[in-house]
């Protein structure tokens, strides 16, 4: 018992280190994972042993990444990206599997080994690339949609290899009734759980929901994960199937986020473990005496999905610039190749030494994905001389909506805040032109008149093709600190001198965006409570002009009045950013060190710590003055972030 303690926190502690340095230079932490088990695994220092118990520790960690793919996949979402999904997802996932099943029979693997290290290859990272899509803002661009529907077809394509690799496993002269079975029994459990089962999931879960108890709705997630996994490992099935069918009729139903929500620590700390017994194969000997197979390996991944998925984007599509990205993006390997190997490596498809040299080029792939994806527009321009063409006629369009205009405001971001502020603008009979990402709003509010176009306002030619030297201002109505940091660096390079306004969610980003050139910072959250607050004072009596004035006050001193918050259990989100300033209350108890002395000797200002109010007697003073004599009942309320904080309350109570 002593011995799996020990192992268990040198596990813990290696993990937590190796996570946090992946993170600090935004790596995967998939990849975090798989060096861990590679350093503990019995080919390294032999820390943890490569046991069943762990291995079907870590299948749960399977099951849960299943159950949430199945969560994200939607059957409306796919009826509406059908050609994509059905087709370049089609082609992409059919093409793959061939020619790395051909060139893996030439290279001397069996039919089977050869068709289960194509299965692995072909999959993509759903969980990595969709991030980038959405961090990139990328996500309604054409190579964006294209990306998002190959992993939905991708993830679909999952169910099948479920089944189809451990039948793989049997004798060539039973294989084909082997799989007839398989087939048959998948199409029976199916046809059950998803038409009876989305009724009963559906009127479960309301029965379950009105109880109105968060630790019964946990229970019931997991049963219900569990229990239809069991199902379809009873009907000789793989567990994985199970979940990913539980997580799809879930998503049909109108408690999916809150699922999504309680699900993913489960999902992430054993999907971890997965990873690790995955890093547990790698033998880092075996590897580098085969270093130049693993190479090629990764190479052959690289181009020839490369290859494949920007061949089928030309063909359905046509456009080259559009195909080479989605070529780029597509190329790597993905997480759930390792589970689709693990499965081959329980029912021995594929030898031992083989899955050594997958699993290290899956690992690299995964490492060099993101630079990839960082320097893929370079790559367009470079080498696909229609993209130029497109580049400038895009901002042709651009600058046409821009010309005959002057001292317009540019609107960067034409969602519903952008909306707005557009039909306020054209009130007073402001011009305006507004940029947006999403074709199909740029498409409606473009036919209904609106001077709104496809650009990217991230980039400095978009912005000059919008009119920039013109423009009298520059408004930031999306909510995306590091695009609007770039919108704000590439108009302070052009034009120091126009005003800049921006949007933030709350007050933990105006100083960095004002830093940056911005004129006004508007935080979301903090006018949400400026505008509840003059509306309850305007309705108790408070006269209208004292609630303008005081309104102004707040928004002249840039909302000092409302920094920082009190922090409580419910503020799980915001527990989670440490470096967040919050406010915090200390009392000083008699023989407190700060009782009788002067607020501004004690030094807080020096500590990164503001006092932004005392209470003495029940009376409350805000900003109180630096001469301002402090008494034993006091209470102080600080401003400031926690590590600072605690080191004030010391001082405050014990001293220097």
């Amino acid at each position: 018992m002593h011995g799996s303690f020990t192992i268990a926190l040198m596990l813990l502690a290696l993990t937590v280190f190796a996570v946090a340095l992946f993170r600090a230079f935004s790596l995967p932490p998939v990849l975090a994972y798989l060096m861990v088990g590679a350093v503990l695994g019995p080919h390294a220092f032999g820390v943890v042993p490569d046991s069943a118990q762990a291995r079907y520790l870590a299948e749960f960690g399977v099951v849960f990444l299943m159950f949430s793919i199945g969560l994200e996949f939607s059957l409306p979402r796919l009826f509406a990206m059908k050609r994509i999904v059905l087709g370049l997802g089609g082609l992409q996932v059919l093409g793959t599997l061939a020619l790395f099943t051909l060139l893996c029979k030439l290279f001397g693997l069996g039919w089977s080994a050869s068709f289960a290290v194509a299965s692995v290859i072909t999959m993509s990272s759903t969980a990595m690339l969709s991030k980038l899509l959405v961090d990139r803002m990328e996500l309604e661009s054409p190579h964006g949609r294209q990306v998002i529907g190959v992993l939905l077809f991708q993830d679909l394509a999952v169910v099948p290899l479920l089944i189809l690799i451990p039948a793989l496993a049997q004798p060539a002269d039973v294989l084909l009734p082997t799989l007839g079975v398989a087939a048959l029994k998948a199409v029976v459990v199916l046809t059950l759980i998803l038409f009876i089962g989305q009724r009963l999931m559906r009127r479960w879960f309301l029965l379950v929901a009105r109880r109105k108890s968060s630790e019964l709705f946990m229970l019931n997630i997991l049963f219900t994960t569990l229990g239809l996994a069991w199902v379809t490992e009873l009907a000789g099935l793989s567990l994985a199937l199970g979940a990913f069918l539980a997580g799809m009729l879930i998503s049909e139903t109108e408690y999916r986020l809150q699922v999504e929500e309680d699900i993913k620590p489960f999902r992430d700390v054993l999907l971890g473990l997965f990873m690790i017994t995955v890093g547990m194969f790698l033998d880092v000997g075996v590897i580098l005496r085969n270093l130049q197979w693993v190479l090629l390996i990764v190479t052959g991944i690289f181009v020839l999905k490369f290859v494949v998925v920007a061949a089928a984007s030309r063909w359905m599509e046509g456009l080259d610039g559009t195909a080479v990205r989605a070529g780029l993006w597509l190329c790597a390997g993905g997480e759930f190749g390792f589970v689709l190997l693990t499965l081959a490596s329980d029912v021995n498809v594929v030898p031992a030494h083989v899955l050594q040299l997958v699993v290290a080029a899956l690992v690299i792939s995964l490492l060099l994905a993101p630079i990839l994806i960082q320097y893929s527009d370079k790559i367009v321009l470079r080498f696909v001389a229609s993209e130029w063409m497109l580049r400038s006629m895009e901002l042709t369009r651009v600058a046409a909506k821009s010309i005959a205009t002057d001292k317009h405001v540019i609107i960067c971001g034409y969602g519903r805040t952008g909306q707005f502020l557009a039909r306020l603008l054209e009130q007073e009979k402001v011009g305006y032109v507004a940029l947006d990402l999403d074709p199909d709003r740029v498409r409606e509010a473009a036919t209904a008149g609106d001077p709104v176009v496809f650009g990217d306002s991230s980039r400095h030619e978009t912005l000059v093709a919008a009119g920039l030297m013109r423009a009298s201002a520059v408004v930031v109505a999306f909510n995306d600190l590091a695009a609007t940091m770039k919108v704000l660096h590439h108009v302070q390079a052009a034009r120091p001198d126009i005003p800049i306004i921006a949007r933030s969610h709350d007050e933990r980003d105006m100083d960095k965006l004002i830093d940056l050139g911005a004129a006004e910072v508007v935080p979301e959250m903090l006018e949400t409570g400026i505008m509840l607050a003059s509306h309850t004072l305007t309705l108790i009596g408070v006269p209208i002009a004292r609630v303008i004035r005081r309104v102004r006050t707040i928004r002249s001193e840039r909302y000092n009045l409302m920094r920082g918050f009190f922090l409580g259990a419910s503020d799980a989100d915001e527990r989670s950013d440490a470096q967040e300033a919050r406010l915090h209350s200390v009392s000083l108890l008699p023989g407190a060190a700060a009782a009788g002395k002067a607020l501004g000797d004690l030094g807080l200002e020096a500590l990164g710590v503001k006092v932004a109010a005392v209470r003495r007697r029940g009376v409350r003073s805000l900003d109180p003055a630096p001469t301002s004599l402090l008494e034993e009942g006091d209470v102080l309320v600080l401003l400031g972030v926690p590590g600072d904080l605690a080191v004030a309350e010391e001082k405050l109570l014990k001293g220097a």
